[in-house]
């Protein structure tokens, strides 16, 4: 009898393995394949939370099947302690696997709010605004400028969020003095800037900052993009530029930069001022007119006067041979490419065509037959301004 005993409770043991072993092989078939979740979603985890509200707030949100098998799974791969805080996008039919790495492997916030300082050529601007998890698309919640009388509620409340992400965009053009000036106004940062960075040196780019940041380490950091952006492009240069130094290559961008804002003829504009200096033509350039008055410390806000086309400055590309002594502003990646690769034409003058590009030519003839279909265009826009 003891001997039967024994062999059905070996036989229930078995069972009992067996099934334990299915059940453990479908909790990690559930845990690692595709979820429930038909749009994306933002999950936001507050600074203390634990597994247990994580995956009660998955399940409301219908993101996964099983709190369960989720904390099961964090504690298997012993990443239970090490939830972060924040705000984090979960893709469509993420798995419980995807969920549990993104929410432990650190780093910024990858949803939610963000708040983004904009330093323009010609103004500045703060945006609050907010990932649409489904389209993964940022909308815009308040825009309004830094020395505005009235702040936007939803900017006081969420600037003080933990998970509130912000960053710093530099337009391509802007001067030094222009994104020094910018950076003073950002509230979350601190400290300030002993020296104004030699214009030309400041990559453009957006820059993820966080509340408590120096300014002087933030300019560092655009001064490490800008050499690295410098040094790829003159590697790759091509033969036969006028210029021998990339100091000089770097002047000649922000020439570039300041006189086309459309992409594509970045590198024709870039060629018309090679093939000036290869005749020994001066640029006559009227950004380098402008800087020479301004020296990057805001805009000009009106037109040049006639006076100042022949003003001796050291920038006024009408009056001297060859590049000015310091770039105008602090161009791109694109214009410094183009300066070191510009386009091989024929072309030595360029002038507005109306829809926001350039008609450029190679005969003064051709060109002073663009000058006045410009002319022209003007007057057009100017009656019709009248008549409004």
């Amino acid at each position: 009898m003891w001997r039967n005993i024994a062999s059905t409770a070996l036989s229930l043991a078995v069972l009992v393995l067996i099934a334990l072993g299915g059940l453990v092989a479908w909790g990690q078939r559930q845990y690692v394949q595709p979820g429930p979740l038909d749009t994306a979603i933002c999950l936001k985890v507050n600074s203390g939370a634990t597994f247990n509200l994580v995956s009660g707030q998955l399940v409301e949100d219908g993101a996964i099947s099983s709190a369960a098998i989720l904390r099961l799974g964090a504690d298997y791969s012993g990443k239970t302690q090490s939830l972060k805080a924040g705000s984090f996008l979960v893709p469509e039919h993420a798995s419980m696997e995807q969920i549990v790495d993104i929410v432990t492997r650190g780093g910024a916030s990858t949803c939610g709010t963000e708040i983004v300082y904009r330093v323009g050529v010609t103004a500045n601007e703060v945006q609050v605004r907010e990932l649409d998890p489904a389209t993964q698309r940022f909308e815009i919640r308040a825009e309004f400028a830094p020395d505005a009388e009235r702040i936007p509620a939803d900017y006081l409340r969420l600037r003080d969020e933990a998970d509130t992400r912000f960053r710093i965009s530099v337009a391509e053009g802007a001067t030094s003095w222009q994104i020094v000036d910018a950076l003073s106004k950002v509230e979350v940062l601190e400290g300030e800037v002993a020296e104004l960075p030699a214009e030309g040196t400041l990559a453009p780019d957006s820059y993820e900052v966080s509340p408590g940041d120096e300014r002087a380490d933030v300019i560092a950091r655009m001064i490490a993009a800008q050499e690295t952006r410098l040094a790829e492009a003159w590697a790759n240069r091509v033969d036969g530029l006028p210029y021998g130094t990339p100091q000089e290559a770097l002047i000649m961008a922000s020439l570039i930069e300041k006189e086309t804002g459309v992409p594509e003829e970045r590198r024709q504009v870039a060629s018309v001022f090679v093939n000036r200096l290869e005749r020994g033509m001066r640029l006559q350039t009227d950004p380098t007119v402008i800087y020479g008055i301004t020296r990057g410390q805001g805009v000009l806000g009106r037109g040049l006067r006639q006076s100042e086309l022949r003003g001796e400055t050291p920038y006024n590309t009408y009056v001297i041979d060859g590049l000015p002594p310091t770039p105008i502003a602090n161009p791109g990646r694109a214009s410094i490419e183009a300066a070191l690769d510009p386009a091989q034409t024929d072309f030595i003058f360029f002038v507005a065509d109306g829809s926001g590009g350039h008609a450029f030519a190679a005969t003064l003839d051709e060109h002073n037959a663009n000058v006045a279909k410009w002319r022209a265009i003007e007057a057009e826009r100017a009656e019709e301004a009248e008549g409004q």
